[in-house]
């Protein structure tokens, strides 16, 4: 079949309006002004190009003339094309370009032969079988009116399951009413933000060093971040009393970037220093499912309820792609959190709350953190031992909980700009201590993550980096040097 009219533009948009014109006539125009309308869009008819006449375009798409002038008047009116008496019809100027392809900006691993970069678990142990089995559950017995818009604090049976779980796990105070589902730590912290905000307060602590997150989600709430140090007990709370804070993030089970476990003491002085100023402590619970060599040390929202917010989440038991996590909010301040919430979201999806329920209640996230504990301990094996064979005078710390340690190298392998130059040279990406707010000392120190590594490639890792540096020119200079000094 060949067009009569305007040669090659005219067999390019009978070919893209051929479908339409075979659809069945009630709905031939709706799909013929469709089509054209999408051919403008994406750039496939460009803009100048100049369309059959109405009566040539009917005839090769053996459909009625006023099916195309219907068309072609529609899409006139809508800008598409403009149409000049005497002159014909034309796709207009104004037509929008092809769309750029849809870019994914989730993170993901570079090109690094061995990353130890932290703060990611093994997506691999996701435990797909036992998931789409609660997940077959959930939607043969769900009931109707679960589907319809949830309460914003979670579904009922969830905050009663969590609370549960809660308890029994890590010794908090959880009453179902004062649990609140949300999207992961991050909204946690963001919910908690705007409510302080809103009562007019303009800062808050953070652990130094800490999680840039934590800063980064204060600020976005108009709270100013005030740096706290850290030392080997927990935050400094004798400096959180010279600040004029009333609320301070905090990570005690497991302290991040340093690996500490706050003392018995720091907490104590903690929840003092709370309730001497009406204060609140937000506790992420960094890691607190993830101890290896000793049993789990309780929450502090355990000790004082309504001086402590306590949110974790599912992302390094299950996937951070879940995006399901828990608040348990102080009384005092439940009615603003929860009102943030409803404005903000109107609660999470009912589906994978319900899902997230039947999964803890067959028992299947239990099974699921024993498995990840034993794997997470035998590569944290294998990193501490690599690294005390690969790199002598290593320090290794942090290693009790969470999935990274703090690998302290002496002065003698710095300086650290050089080592994680030659580092990224062999392929392996590493993330130093000084990041997180700790001044860079004489010697090189890293937070190096583990979980989503295998043991071969944690000791293939650790090779790899000792390789590279051990033959540095200023390492080989100082070990000559020491070597010299031992002989005097």
């Amino acid at each position: 079949m060949a067009l009569t009219s305007q040669g090659l533009q005219a067999t390019a948009a009978w070919e893209l309006l051929l479908p339409a014109a075979a659809a069945p006539a009630r709905s031939r125009g709706r799909g013929l002004r469709s089509a054209l309308r999408e051919a403008v869009r994406s750039g496939r008819l460009a803009a100048g190009t100049r369309l059959p006449s109405s009566r040539a375009l009917a005839a090769d798409l053996g459909v009625s003339r006023g099916l195309v002038t219907e068309a072609y008047e529609q899409l006139t009116a809508e800008g598409y094309l403009r149409s000049d008496r005497g002159s014909g019809t034309w796709v207009g100027e104004a037509a929008r370009a092809a769309a750029p392809p849809v870019r994914d900006r989730a993170p993901r691993p570079g090109h690094a032969r061995v990353d130890f970069l932290p703060g990611l678990p093994d997506l691999s142990l996701f435990p797909r079988a036992a998931w789409a089995a609660a997940h077959r559950q959930v939607l043969a017995e769900l009931p109707h009116h679960t589907l319809g818009y949830p309460d914003p604090r979670g579904l009922p049976h969830l905050r009663t399951v969590l609370a549960e779980l809660l308890v029994r796990r890590r010794g908090v105070v959880a009453d179902p009413e004062r649990v609140l589902v949300c999207s992961g730590v991050a909204q946690a912290m963001t919910l908690l933000a705007l409510a302080l905000r809103a009562r007019g307060a303009t800062a808050a602590g953070v652990e130094s060093p800490g999680s840039p997150e934590h800063e980064t989600l204060l600020a976005a709430a108009g709270i100013t971040p005030v740096g706290i140090p850290v030392d080997d007990e927990g935050v400094v709370t004798g400096v959180l009393r010279e600040r004029d804070v009333r609320a301070v993030v905090t990570t005690p089970a497991h302290q991040f970037p340093s690996g500490i476990g706050y003392s018995a003491r720091r907490r104590t002085e903690l929840l003092d220093w709370a309730r001497s100023v009406d204060g609140l402590v937000i506790e992420d619970d960094y890691d607190g499912d993830f101890r290896y060599d000793r049993a789990p040390v309780g929450a502090l929202q355990g000790l004082d309820p309504e001086h402590v917010a306590y949110t974790g989440s599912v992302s390094k038991s299950l996937a951070p792609g879940l995006r399901l996590g828990w608040l348990l909010v102080p009384d005092g301040l439940a009615e603003e959190v929860v009102e943030h919430k409803r404005v903000m979201d109107l609660g999470n999806p009912a589906l994978d709350q319900a899902l997230l329920a039947r999964f803890v209640e067959r028992g299947d996230y239990d099974r699921q953190l024993r498995r990840c504990q034993r794997a997470y301990r035998d590569r944290r094996d294998a990193l501490v031992s690599a690294l005390r064979a690969c790199l002598p005078g290593v320090r290794v710390t942090g290693i009790a909980a969470g999935l990274h340690v703090i690998a302290r190298l002496p002065a003698r392998w710095g300086p650290q700009d050089v080592f994680l130059e030659r580092a990224a040279a062999a392929g392996v990406a590493l993330r130093p201590l000084s990041d997180y707010g700790t001044p860079a000392g004489a010697g090189v120190s890293l937070v190096l993550g583990y979980a989503h590594l295998t043991p071969a490639r944690i000791t293939e890792g650790v090779r790899l980096l000792a390789e590279a540096v051990q033959g540095a020119p200023e390492v080989q200079a100082l070990d000559h040097a020491r070597v010299q000094s031992t002989r005097r």
